[in-house]
Formats: C-alpha cells, structure tokens, sequence
C-alpha cells in the first residue's frame, strides 16, 4: 500500500502519494512550472484514467485535453445523442473525481499533478455561479459594508473568485484552514 501524506498551504491542499516531494516541493512557490510535454503527458494519462472509468461505469463522453495556465486541462463532454454524463457533473463528484485523477497522474509521473477536471460543462456552470456570489458580496459592499464573506471552497474555487473580484475593481484574501478556508472581499484601497 503506497504512503500517503496529507499537507495543508495557504493556497491548496496537497496529497502526497510516495514520491518523495516534500510538500514544500509541491507548493507554487517551490515547485518549477511544468512544461508543455509535461502537461501533455499528464493530459494523456488523465484522460487514460478517465476512459477507463467511464467505460468501467458503462457511460458514454468525449474527452477533450487542454492545457491553461500552466494546468492540464481535461474537459468530459457528452457524446452526440447521449446524455448519461449527468450522473457525475455534480460539484462534489467532479471534485472526488479530480483528485482520483490527479492521484492516478503523480502515481504514474511521481510529480505532483495541478490538473484540472471537467464533467459535462460543471466548472463553467460553477463559475457562473461564484460570479453571481461575487455579484452579490460587491452589493453588500457598495451598501457600506466593510467586508463580505463568501463560504468556503477548494483552492481552484478561491482562484477563480480572486479573478472575478479583481476584475470588477475590488480586493479579496482567503481566510481560514482546511475546509473551513473561504474568501473576504473588500473595498480597494
């Protein structure tokens, strides 16, 4: 059975399969950017990982690979005439279902994997709905509140809303630990 360590940064939880990276090895600031091969390579080998399971589920889908910024990037479409992905485009699933794969990546590369996983059009459905949050927070702040908080979510999650409040002229940080690690906007000063 592999050995697995679970270590917590300020911008991501990372699990560490038996590689020998230490956690400060897997952190943005330690670890180099991977390079285009290498995201490649994790591409094919997610998308590997993927298929398996799918056909394993006996659903149908259409795996396409991309890489942004600096991520592997798998997107899992339903096939022409089937709509059987619904099953595992939950926020949750996705989310269990992307670590599952990033662990079946570092397992195969030994390095630690960034990927990112969508199952049918879930994280642009999920990013529309933290714009609308991010929507909401800014009208309590243009009301005069100080500060506004939104619930807690992944390190991916927070990304995304720190671009969001960034784009619409304003500040944010992430507060808190584990699970309970969430966003506070605020006015720029």
């Amino acid at each position: 059975m592999s050995d697995v360590t679970e270590t917590k940064t300020e911008d991501a939880e990372i699990v560490e399969v038996s590689t020998g990276n230490t956690a400060e090895d897997l952190t943005a600031g330690g670890a180099e950017e991977p390079t285009a091969s290498q995201l490649e390579q994790e591409g094919d080998i997610a998308a590997d990982y993927i298929e398996e399971l799918l056909d394993i589920a006996d659903l149908d889908g259409d795996i396409d690979i991309d890489t942004r910024g600096g991520r592997a990037y798998l997107s899992v479409s339903a096939g022409e005439g089937t709509t059987n992905l619904r099953i595992l485009s939950k926020p949750d699933t996705v989310n269990a279902l992307q670590e599952l794969t990033r662990i079946a990546v570092q397992t195969k590369t030994g390095a630690f994997s960034r990927l990112i996983l969508d199952v049918g059009g879930s994280r642009d459905a999920r990013a529309n709905e933290l714009a609308t949050l991010v929507d909401k927070a800014v009208a309590r702040l243009d009301e005069g509140a100080e500060s506004a908080s939104l619930p807690a979510m992944s390190s991916y999650e927070r990304k995304l809303v720190h671009d969001i409040v960034s784009e619409r002229g304003y500040v944010s940080e992430s507060e808190g630990e584990g699970r309970d690690r969430h966003t506070v906007i605020t006015r720029s000063k």
